[in-house]
């Protein structure tokens, strides 16, 4: 496929550290997290705010208060405030939508430098009344006298005062994600062993990396009042965790015929992640070396009754076909894992020549990835995943990886609620 526009370079990446939901970043909002994420970007980039044409942020839990929180984000870091802000919101694809809108707006010349990523604080999830509640609460604003209030009142039931807690489920299918993947997982025949083993080499791999200070390259201290507690580490990545223990877990979706666990799938995590995107000439110019070039990106979208989750084989499929690539050309592959169940199809569905036929209509699977080539550091099962952000820390893992291992291609690719998929091929400058 022949390239069109500026070409777009990946300076650098960066995150706060991924907490667990409920932990140290329980009283901020998603805002502050994005901001120190931008701020660790600057500083690590070494780039002055000034020279920013844009900041791109996506969420999946927004807060009415910060509708618009990649603005907030941004004044709060130091953007000068006649940098443009937006936010974006594709569920777990969120910043991947974030980044690859910041690739479009360099590559027709619309900016040279862009900060694009994602930010997510699901500790502080809103919480609402119920719709009939609202409904009251707003014809409330109506009331002129002591009568309008009394009549009010007396409308009033203990039940209006149940509040709603945000479940994720898909709108669609009133399924939750987690019985979507047991569903699919029973499909495909993914076992639990298969699971909780695939698990057990995440939380490995990630407690692996830490010890020898990898993951500390993408991640920025996080600071935050009235405490000023540094935060360096993510308090996710569980190094006891073996297969054996997680065998040991109840089932979480499905309780009788499931086999995910709480073990075996990601969990809520607060976070946000960031890369520095530039157009290659405006690099060059500034006198800074990039890390990677973007060669190409792809969404999918699927049946979200049937194929949820697939969304990684589906744009793996179509982003190599139209590269004119085979898995064979690449050296680091990073992909989203929501659940084991999840990663394990969409890998089976790569390596299946039925599927390459039946749903992609070509005659030849893709193949197997290389299991040393594949999340080699650990990912979503153990990293975490803040909705908004994952997709900026797989490409700053990525392009990262294609330094450290001296490869030249990277794919990474991600699901997302409502049967979306992505896929990014980065390649290293």
């Amino acid at each position: 496929m022949e390239y069109i526009g500026k070409k777009v370079v990946v300076v650098e990446g960066t995150r706060t550290p991924f907490l667990r939901s409920g932990t140290d970043y329980q009283d901020l909002m998603a805002y502050q997290l994005g901001a120190m994420a931008i701020r660790g970007l600057l500083t690590k980039a070494s780039i002055e705010p000034q020279i920013v044409n844009r900041v791109i942020m996506g969420t999946v839990v927004h807060n009415l208060k910060t509708a618009n929180v990649a603005r907030e984000a941004a004044l709060t870091a130091g953007i000068p405030n006649t940098t443009p802000a937006l936010t974006v919101s594709q569920a777990c694809i969120s910043a991947n939508a974030a980044i690859s809108h910041g690739v479009d707006l360099v590559r027709t010349g619309q900016a040279d430098v862009i900060i694009a990523g994602g930010t997510d604080c699901v500790s502080d999830i809103p919480i609402t009344f119920r719709k009939k509640m609202r409904k009251k609460l707003f014809n409330a604003q109506k009331i002129r006298g002591v009568g309008d209030m009394i009549k009010f009142g007396l409308s009033l039931r203990p039940a209006d005062f149940k509040p709603e807690v945000p479940t994720i489920s898909e709108f669609s299918t009133g399924r939750t994600m987690g019985l979507d993947c047991d569903l699919m997982a029973a499909r495909y025949n993914i076992s639990r062993e298969e699971q909780d083993k695939f698990a057990e080499r995440s939380h490995q791999l990630a407690a692996e990396a830490e010890e020898k200070g990898i993951l500390a390259e993408e991640i920025s201290k996080s600071v935050f009042p009235p405490k000023f507690k540094p935060i360096k580490t993510d308090n996710t990545i569980r190094k006891d965790t073996t297969a054996e223990k997680l065998a040991k877990l109840r089932p979480a979706f499905d309780t009788r015929n499931g086999t995910l666990t709480a073990g075996n799938s990601s969990f809520l995590t607060d976070g946000a992640a960031v890369v520095l995107l530039m157009s290659e000439e405006k690099a060059k110019e500034l006198g800074i070396q990039a890390k990677a070039r973007v060669r190409d990106y792809v969404f999918t979208g699927q049946d979200p009754n049937e194929e949820l989750l697939l969304g990684p084989a589906y744009a793996t499929y179509q982003i190599l076909n139209r590269q004119g690539l085979s898995i064979k050309d690449f050296d680091v592959f990073e992909y989203h894992e929501a659940f084991a169940a999840q990663i394990l199809t969409n890998l089976k569905c790569l390596d299946s020549t039925a599927f390459a036929k039946e749903k992609i209509g070509v005659s030849e699977k893709l193949g197997e990835i290389p299991g040393d080539k594949f999340n080699v550091h650990g990912g979503s099962l153990s990293l975490g995943h803040p909705f908004g952000a994952t997709g900026a820390r797989l490409v700053t893992t990525a392009m990262n990886r294609l330094k450290r291992e001296d490869g030249q291609l990277a794919i990474l690719a991600a699901c997302a609620a409502g049967a979306h998929g992505h896929a990014m091929i980065l390649e290293r400058v």
